[in-house]
């Protein structure tokens, strides 16, 4: 943040300066006492084990400036102690401040699955002929939204912003925080259906990312998703959508793999041009698109969008695809839902090979009383794919298994992580692919750890 004052804070959220000089500059917000950049104001979050309150003079200590606090009524330090009744909607209330100081426009980016490579693919296309500022890391909720819109790089020309939610109501305190005005829906799965019951109130709860629209900002949804199509010609907002299906103002064709890459052909109009890609799948094409779609429409030229994400590799932990001691590993242990799973099948079963395909596959959680359907369907459809081996980890990955049964097909149950890698370890031979997948939250990143140590090998 720049010029930015205890006492604006103060009033910015409608807090109470209980302390110290209110002419004290802040420059950063935190809300982790251990990672102090400088003249911070601490965020004290009070979780449902530990109450940041306890952490403000520590962060004092590491080099912040003003803090927040619901705890205290009088104070008396030579710090800033401000008063709120809420630390979380108070730094919401700040972001929300800070962002209608910004002129910058504001993409942002929501979905069920591929909104972090999205991103990545919409800064690289946009960085072809603008200054771009984006979200780090995974900061894209009610915390990480403002925290990142205070970072903003003032001499950036756009700012692109992922935006993700898990309940009802999330999306609409997200977006009266940053207030986009362009906006990218990359589809409507069934992630977190668990809070929100049915893939229509996804939906719903998903474009309130257009709340605050105005008539010339623009939505960019999949044209291919079953549900999104019923925003085009809503009357309150321009709609541009992408896909393969005719009616899409942005279209992929000629799909096909040719040298390790993903090559295409776009249409926008009466345009084309030809496009390779050094990440994997049908899913990247598509954001690839999105990607393509938000450059045109600032203004980018899109040969030069094209180039640029010519030259993109694909994100840590998602759909990375290496060569190491004679295998192949996809390393997609980021997250799951059934779309991301069947993606990540799809890459395994189209990688080129002289040895054999394996999956490890682990649960993948939020989806639900339906969640065992969901699984078995995962079975289902990896059944009818070139995949040589299955391993499953977890309670509901035994429903892929249920899945892979009823057609014939075989699966190999393994007890937890370590138990998975030691069977892999045993059945694996040089030249396979092995393919990772599972939900964050199932830590298969442990078996490909184990998997790359060669300590143990028996071949």
């Amino acid at each position: 943040m720049e010029n930015v004052r205890a006492r604006d804070i103060a009033e910015a959220v409608g807090g109470r300066l209980l302390c110290g000089d209110p002419e004290t500059l802040v420059e950063n917000i935190s809300i982790d006492s251990r990672t102090m950049k400088g003249r911070d104001l601490f965020v004290p979050i009070r979780g449902v084990k530990v109450d940041a309150h306890r952490f403000i003079p520590g962060a004092f200590a590491a080099g912040a400036a003003a803090t927040f606090t619901s705890e205290d009524e009088e104070k008396e330090d030579s710090h800033p102690w401000i008063r709120v009744d809420d630390t979380v909607r108070a730094l919401q209330a700040l972001g929300a401040w800070y962002r209608a100081r910004l002129t910058l426009p504001i993409v942002g980016i929501t979905g069920s699955v591929g909104k972090t490579t999205t991103r990545e693919m919409i800064t690289a296309a946009l960085s072809a002929g603008k200054r771009v500022y984006s979200t780090h890391g995974n900061s894209n909720g009610q915390l990480g939204v403002p925290l990142t819109i205070s970072e903003a790089d003032l001499s950036a020309e756009v700012t692109v912003l992922e935006m993700g939610m898990s309940e009802p109501g999330e999306m609409s305190r997200i977006a009266a925080i940053a207030r986009p005005q362009i906006a990218v829906v990359t589809n409507i799965g069934v992630s977190h259906i668990e809070n929100l019951g049915s893939r229509e109130n996804i939906c719903r709860e998903k474009l309130h990312i257009t709340d605050f629209f105005g008539p010339e900002d623009i939505l960019i949804f999949n044209g291919d998703d079953d549900l999104l199509p019923a925003w085009r010609d809503n009357g309150r907002f321009r709609t541009v959508s992408f896909g393969q299906g005719p009616e899409n103002e942005y279209r992929a064709e000629d799909i096909h793999q040719e040298g390790g890459r993903t090559c295409f052909t776009v249409r926008a109009g009466e345009r084309t041009l030809a496009l390779s890609l050094g990440v994997p799948g049908l899913h990247n094409v598509m954001n690839a698109l999105a990607a393509l779609a938000v450059a045109d429409q600032c203004g980018v030229d899109m040969d030069a969008a094209a180039a640029k994400l010519a030259e993109f590799h694909g994100f840590d932990r998602r759909l990375q695809v290496f060569a190491e001691n004679g295998y192949t590993y996809i390393d997609d242990t980021y997250n799951a839902s059934p779309d991301s799973m069947r993606a990540a099948l799809q890459v395994l079963a189209e990688t080129p090979t002289a040895g054999r395909r394996i999956a490890v596959l682990a649960d993948m959680l939020e989806l639900g009383p339906d969640a065992p359907e969901y699984h078995r369907q995962i079975g289902a459809y990896a059944a009818k794919l070139p995949v040589d081996a299955v391993f499953l980890v977890g309670e509901l990955a035994k429903n892929i298994g249920r899945g892979l049964e009823e057609t014939g097909r075989s699966a190999v149950y393994c007890e937890n992580n370590r138990d998975a890698a030691e069977r892999v370890r045993a059945w694996r031979r040089p030249g396979d692919v092995i393919l990772l997948k599972g939900s964050n939250g199932m830590h298969l990143g442990e078996v490909l750890a184990a998997l790359r140590d060669g300590k143990r090998e028996k071949q």
